[in-house]
């Protein structure tokens, strides 16, 4: 059983880390000494008299990470519910709250395991390889789900992130885990020793908090961005996503985004934002020219001779075999179709371009390891999403404009992956544009966390983000993070600004997750002293 001072612990762990968590403000350097409460529980189950210690561990690490997870993803569950009955709504969140917090128990688990058969400082770098390495499996596996990645944390105060441009968030979870695992040793050293022994521990956390928030901020205020200016719009239709399809016509809807946009629109304008199934049509991509929809986007278009128009909306893609894994057949025709969630680009000419979402929600818009578990297609679309039937490309993409301007298009979820988005980054984009609907989630923190992370994007690759969402948040975000302008919640508006283009790459950019990488091959190597220790174990006792 757990004793009641390690359950308190726990929680106090919990709570602070939500509290420090976006979009609370100015509490973001608590994410630095968060985790301590939980890493004293542990010592003292180690250091207990208790019996499997390993499982009461993992039972206290899993109750910190279950009530942080779920106390900051909470909003989950209104999405969920408003279109599912409270026990399929229930059921299918514990599966976010849940998972990631099993991968970050699991992490500490193993450090557990490992601190038996090494030194403290190996173990130490065990425990931050550990969950590291958790984190990016979480990013890169078909249940991903990377919302709650410890370097998300500063979005809350993006100043101290500024070296993202060489570390992406994985950097920060590396400084933040870091931090916590010298505060324990600072509060451990301040109750057991003596004389200088008693503070030095002290000293080098605060040089670990020190230098890298100094050199972020010395970043912060000497960075300046090259003038090259083009004007952008920003359109918040601000449209119930409950009523898009039917309620309201698409002719209406076409009509509130045309005249928003040439609300504040100026002659120069060279770029028009839509958000995330803004045209609530399906349109075949081989003959879109054809509809009604290109015709109407080009005779507005045709008012800004040097403007492009970026517009989320849905396509279907036909194929005579099954080209994708996504492909679903359809009896009655003998063909091959694909349902893709889409960001067109269309211009005062014939030329359309398509970039397909491609960082699909698991069992809502993706069917996860759908090579193995195609067999479970239609449990999993009886949870309200069109599984199998949404398609995704294999990579990032790059809208080009008449004059040559580049742009990396991010629909909605994908702005939680930075290597996706600098891989456009790297291929030309010279700003990066987020088409998104938060409206599913409610006017709850779900909408904040979302657009807060985008100033991570914007760092990472040192480009502009213009963001357009539905029913909000919507704004402008520059080279250094900050929110130059943004729309209010639930509101029908549009904003402008002049951005400024960047062509150089950043180390982040042209490297990407390097950091995550190397601490998983870390993580792999430090995890197999665990069996080959036991092993050296059992043949000295057999012997």
């Amino acid at each position: 059983m757990i004793s009641r001072n390690t359950v308190g612990l726990a929680i106090l762990s919990a709570f602070l880390m939500w509290l420090a968590w976006p979009p609370m403000p100015y509490t973001t350097p608590l994410l630095l000494v968060g985790l301590v409460p939980l890493l004293i529980a542990i010592d003292q189950i180690k250091n207990s008299n208790v019996v499997k210690k390993g499982k009461h561990i993992f039972l206290t690490a899993g109750i910190t990470f279950l009530v942080w997870n779920t106390a900051s993803i909470y909003w989950v569950y209104n999405a969920i519910s408003a279109d599912n009955n409270f026990i399929v709504a229930f059921l299918v969140s514990l599966i976010p709250y849940g998972l990631g917090a099993l991968l970050m128990t699991f992490a500490f688990w193993l450090y557990h395991r490992l601190s038996l058969y090494t030194s403290k400082k190996l173990s130490y770098a065990g425990l931050i390889s550990f969950y590291i390495a958790m984190e990016y499996l979480h990013q890169s596996w078909d249940l991903s789900f990377p919302w709650m990645t410890l370097g998300n944390g500063l979005s809350g105060m993006h100043q101290l992130a500024q070296w993202y441009e060489s570390t992406g968030i994985y950097g920060g979870s590396l400084w933040i885990l870091l931090s916590n695992v010298c505060a324990f040793e600072a509060y451990k050293a301040f109750k057991t020793q003596q004389g200088y022994f008693k503070y030095r521990p002290a000293f080098i956390w605060a040089f670990v908090v020190i230098l890298p928030a100094a050199i972020s901020l010395s970043r912060y205020y000497s960075y300046e961005e090259k003038v090259n200016p083009v004007n952008v719009v920003v359109v918040q239709p601000n449209i119930d996503p409950y009523q898009k399809y039917g309620n309201i016509s698409a002719g209406e809807q076409l009509d509130i985004l045309t005249h928003l946009s040439d609300s504040i629109a100026q002659p120069n304008t060279e770029y028009f934002f839509w958000p995330e199934t803004a045209l609530p049509t399906y349109n075949n991509e081989d003959r879109i020219r054809s509809s009604q929809e290109f015709t109407l986007l080009q005779q507005f278009i045709q008012k800004y001779p040097n403007g492009s128009l970026v517009t989320g909306m849905e396509t279907v893609k036909t194929y005579n075999e099954p080209q994708t894994l996504s492909a679903t057949h359809d009896v009655n025709s003998g063909l091959y179709f694909d349902h893709f969630n889409t960001a067109m680009q269309v211009e005062n000419s014939a030329a359309v371009q398509f970039y397909h979402k491609s960082k699909l929600v698991p069992g809502v818009e993706k069917l996860p390891f759908p090579t193995v578990m195609a067999f479970l297609k239609p449990v999993f679309a009886k949870l309200g999403g069109t599984v199998g039937g949404w398609g995704w490309q294999e990579k990032p993409g790059v809208f080009y404009a008449y004059s040559g301007i580049g742009v990396a298009p991010v629909i909605c979820y994908e702005s939680l992956w930075g290597d996706w988005i600098g891989q456009s980054v790297k291929s030309g984009a010279q700003f990066i544009a987020i088409i998104t609907n938060d409206g599913w989630w409610g006017n709850t923190t779900g909408k904040d966390q979302h657009f807060l992370y985008a100033k991570l994007r914007a760092i990472e690759n040192r480009r502009w983000v213009v963001r357009s969402a539905n029913t909000g948040i919507s704004g402008f975000i520059d080279q250094k993070g900050n929110v130059v302008q943004k729309s209010e919640w639930w509101t029908r508006t549009a904003l402008k600004a002049d951005i400024n283009l960047n062509d150089e790459l950043t180390f982040y950019t042209k490297s990407g997750d390097l950091i995550a990488k190397l601490l998983c091959v870390a993580a792999l190597l430090l995890a197999l002293i665990i069996p080959y220790k036991r092993w050296i174990k059992k043949t000295k006792a057999a012997v």
